[in-house]
């Protein structure tokens, strides 16, 4: 079941809100996880046993935490705390790398939640979850559950024991949602549109000014499909009582890599500075420890995404660039203009998505050095044809990406009028899931 899905915008979402909106408030957390195994098990019921059990182990492991450290048995609580970073990163090793199964959808996000919470229960910065039923609710919530964001435990905490629903939070929500719900099918799935037209081209087709088309399209598509996704997080979460934290922050207008990625994926670099970063010794031992620790979360982050060699080395190409500019770089940009910093900024990020959207690396360095100006011929027929049929399109999420339709999302008959009209393209449309499902 997905979001941008009839099913689940017109059958399930009414029928839980109802459900749960109705009965008492020492209900909703039961509401909330048995709604959130429907929802997961809709598409995936194997795996759904694969998510509970998840959710058990360190629900146990932070019961046992909590007796050890009480009893200062330090020994036992150094080894639930490996136990726990050994299982889920296990899970994650033979469902997502060995390639023998399917991958289980969301399997990359509800393990670091449930692996963070050991690690804050471990440190002391959360007590232990006594409640079983709260705990799974935590683990299963639909809103975040397939794509995130990468919820940490201690950031709902309080809302998981008492939250309040009103309608100032209920109508932000559905607004949040339905613009979600546009970035998605309006903008994600038709720029995707360019970029597979593009990709498709025999090569005596392509030239800079296509290559550049496409690897834009590419960037456009990401970036829509995801932060549409975590819009449509946000809403629902807050039509529930939950106040979820920001995963974008328009990355587009950033004027270098190390702004980018504060901007990008924001709980996931969280995420990885929180729980790696910083505990390796992060930026205080000396500079040569401060490189090795950036290379160790972009090797960890590219795997992350999935086992294509072309994750690892987008992650290895932003570490590097990361490094370059910790360490001189970025002095030298912020004497630039604005816009200069910027064009370095939005070249660098469309090389990287190039790598990212290639899994065979040798498609993406021919489209690279194309890029580049290999070949010789910067326009052809084939980009005249691309601008005509899509050149709008371009334009309007270009516009969007750099916040400039932020404004009109405010207003409801805005709202009103892309859910309508994202409603009328997915009666229309193939099933189309968001891209962040596969990682």
């Amino acid at each position: 079941m997905v979001f941008s899905g009839l099913i689940f915008i017109f059958r399930f979402l009414p029928a839980f809100l109802t459900v749960y909106l109705l009965l008492p408030d020492k209900c909703r957390n039961l509401v909330l996880f048995l709604g959130s195994l429907v929802f997961y098990a809709w598409g995936e019921p194997v795996y759904i046993v694969l998510m509970l059990f998840s959710a058990l182990l360190d629900y146990g492991n932070g019961r046992i935490l909590e007796y050890a450290k009480g009893k200062e048995k330090d020994f036992l609580a150094r080894g639930i705390l490996l136990e726990s970073v050994f299982v889920n990163l296990s899970l994650l090793g033979v469902f997502k790398y060995s390639g023998a199964l399917p991958l289980p959808v969301g399997i990359s996000f509800y393990t670091f939640q449930t692996m963070s919470y050991t690690i804050d229960v471990y440190r002391g910065e959360v007590a232990a979850q006594k409640d079983l039923i709260t705990f799974g609710a935590y683990v299963s919530m639909f809103p975040q559950l397939i794509a995130g964001p990468v919820v940490k435990y201690k950031d709902v905490e309080k809302e998981l024991s008492e939250r309040t629903i009103n309608w100032q939070d209920g109508y932000e929500g559905i607004g949040r949602f339905c613009m979600g719900l546009g970035k998605k099918v309006l903008l994600a799935n038709q720029v995707g549109l360019l970029f597979e037209a593009v990709k498709k081209l025999p090569p005596d087709q392509m030239c800079v000014s296509t290559a550049w088309i496409g690897s834009l399209a590419f960037a456009l598509q990401l970036y829509f499909d995801f932060s549409g996704y975590s819009d449509m997080a946000v809403g629902l979460a807050r039509m529930l009582g939950f106040h979820l934290k920001e995963n974008f922050d328009y990355p587009y207008r950033s004027a270098s890599i190390t702004e980018f990625w504060r901007r990008w994926h924001i709980s996931l670099g969280q995420w990885f500075r929180d729980y790696v970063y910083i505990p390796l010794g992060g930026s205080r031992r000396g500079l040569a420890k401060q490189i090795r620790n950036i290379l160790i979360v972009w090797v960890l982050t590219g795997i992350w995404h999935g086992k294509g060699w072309n994750f690892l080395v987008w992650g290895l190409y932003f570490g590097l660039l990361l490094i370059l500019e910790k360490c001189f770089l970025l002095k030298y940009l912020k004497k630039l203009p604005g816009a200069a910093g910027h064009l370095y900024a939005m070249t660098a990020v469309a090389v990287g998505m190039t790598v990212f959207a290639l899994e065979d690396l040798r498609q993406a360095a021919g489209w690279i050095v194309m890029l580049f100006g290999a070949g010789g011929v910067f326009w052809n027929g084939t980009t005249e044809w691309l601008l005509t049929n899509y050149g709008v399109l371009l334009l309007f999420c270009i516009a969007g990406a750099a916040g400039l339709g932020k404004r009109p999302g405010q207003y409801p008959v805005v709202w009103a009028a892309v859910f309508f009209l994202s409603v009328a393209y997915i009666v229309d449309a193939a099933y189309n899931p968001f891209l962040y499902f596969r990682f």
